[in-house]
């Protein structure tokens, strides 16, 4: 049976938070509470988790503050993932570190993902990484029953090749609409590799995870690093903003539209990087922030 699934692509915000380290922060329910209220007021109402973040524990902790104040639900759109299997106490079942694409552990996940994060709908679900093991029949049929049932409005993956994505989207009536993958001026694989030109050609929105290098933008000291740094400096003072800022505007540039997931829990680094969709490089500053990092001239 077909299955009349949505005709528009992702829908979420501009800008992304991600909670995978929520656990780290040591915040209460509250705290939490308070962060998320203030990510909404900025226009950030992307929300980015997976199962496995926080040793299985960051979605609870999400959860637990959103049933302080349900309502908030319906301001935002909570992006999840599944398909990792990590060794835990949370998980004694699990014994190897693999991925897991058959049809009921993706239903369980989502179950659990949903009473974690204490709520009756995903809006996107993303299979966290691709398996040589993935039967891309058996995904879609978890798809089109998760769509059924309501539990899932909208799919995606991470870390895909175009191949991959190719496969399973050749398998599902449901529309893959986001790729969550490393893009930030020190991770160019997706800008070469034609994953960023395949997602344009297919409407499909890039989510960036890792847009500032893990932190390797601000305080590497390799010599690319240093090289980047140096113009990102440069151009920061041009426009009066702030390295992360010239960063986030960097990615925005580009015309498959990303969407850079941040990672801090600090508010004013979130509202920078909102600040930031107000920033334009012209062609000579993104060019020259892509020379620096390829340590070579364009061909």
């Amino acid at each position: 049976m077909r299955h009349q699934y949505h005709p528009l692509g992702f829908e979420g915000s501009r800008i992304a938070q991600g909670f995978w380290r929520l656990q780290e922060w040591g915040w209460s329910a509250q705290d939490t509470l308070a962060f998320v209220e203030q990510c909404v007021a900025l226009g950030v109402t992307t929300f980015d988790h997976a199962d496995i973040y926080g040793d299985y524990q960051c979605e609870g902790l999400f959860g637990e503050a959103l049933k302080r104040k349900p309502e908030l639900r319906d301001k935002m759109e909570i992006v999840t993932k599944c398909s990792i299997l990590l060794p835990s106490e949370q998980r004694p079942e699990i014994k190897v570190h693999r991925y897991d694409y058959r049809r009921e552990h993706i239903l369980a996940s989502v179950d659990r993902s949903l009473d974690n994060l204490q709520c009756e709908y995903i809006d996107t679900l993303l299979l966290h990484r691709p398996s040589p093991l993935m039967d891309a029949d058996e995904v879609a049929q978890a798809f089109d029953h998760l769509f059924t049932l309501g539990k899932v409005k909208h799919f995606g993956v991470s870390n895909f090749t175009p191949q991959q994505f190719d496969l399973l989207q050749s398998r599902t009536d449901a529309p893959l609409i986001v790729n969550q993958v490393e893009l930030s001026p020190l991770a160019l694989q997706h800008f070469q590799d034609g994953t960023l030109d395949h997602m344009q050609q297919h409407a499909v929105t890039p989510m960036a995870w890792s847009p500032f290098a893990g932190g390797d933008l601000f305080s590497g000291q390799t010599e690319r690093t240093l090289r980047v740094r140096n113009v990102l400096n440069e151009l920061a003072e041009a426009l009066e903003a702030s390295v992360d800022q010239v960063v986030v505007a960097w990615l925005l540039r580009h015309p498959a539209g990303i969407c850079p997931v941040m990672g801090s829990g600090n508010i004013e680094r979130l509202q920078s990087a909102v600040e930031a969709c107000q920033i334009r490089l012209s062609d000579d500053d993104w060019f020259r922030v892509l020379i620096a990092s390829q340590g070579h001239d364009v061909p």
